[in-house]
């Protein structure tokens, strides 16, 4: 088996955790969308918990990838933070589903502890970039600015959360809107 079959099997858990948590990670379901027998997938992830962990882990990697890209030390972080909403935005477009680290943490309580370790890592890449970035922004140090950049990401992932249950990502456009108007984004 090579590492396209796992690449393929992280890529298909990934869009039935965005749309249906930990819970959703059925690995006859999974096996039937990669187009092979669920005894494959245990060959890469033997557990659910192996599977959910490393999916969690390679979604946070993404991001943290995507955030870097975003603004790492550049020139305007402003526009970093202005763009920042649309990491979240993505995922509505994508069938309405959600930041699979956001649906994942609505289950806590339920999740095995490597998963929980992974997802809670999710926040705290997001928190500390945005943090670093408002610092860049406003010329105070990342310490002072954690607990707004703890505001943001609550509001952004629930902005994304509201708009969901909705099937609208206008809704989302409108509360980031909003969120600007107040100041707690640039606008």
């Amino acid at each position: 088996m090579g590492s396209n079959v796992r690449e393929d099997i992280l890529g298909a858990a990934r869009r039935a955790a965005q749309a249906h948590g930990y819970t959703g990670l059925n690995f006859r379901e999974l096996a039937a969308e990669v187009g092979i027998k669920s005894a494959s997938i245990h060959y890469h992830f033997p557990t659910k918990v192996d599977l959910g962990a490393a999916v969690a882990k390679r979604y946070w990697e993404d991001s943290e990838a995507v955030l870097g890209d975003l603004w790492n030390g550049g020139v305007d972080p402003v526009a970093a933070l202005h763009a920042y909403p649309d990491t979240f935005r993505r995922s509505l477009e994508n069938g309405n589903r959600i930041c699979l680290c956001s649906f994942m943490s609505a289950e806590h309580d339920d999740l095995p502890d490597p998963v929980k370790a992974e997802v809670s890592r999710f926040a705290e890449i997001n928190v500390a970039w945005l943090a670093k970035v408002l610092g860049a922004a406003t010329d105070r140090n990342a310490a002072d600015c954690e607990p707004r950049a703890r505001a943001i990401f609550a509001a952004v992932a629930g902005a994304q959360l509201m708009a969901r249950s909705r099937a609208d990502v206008a809704a989302f456009d409108a509360l980031i809107d909003g969120y600007r108007d107040a100041g707690l984004l640039p606008a």
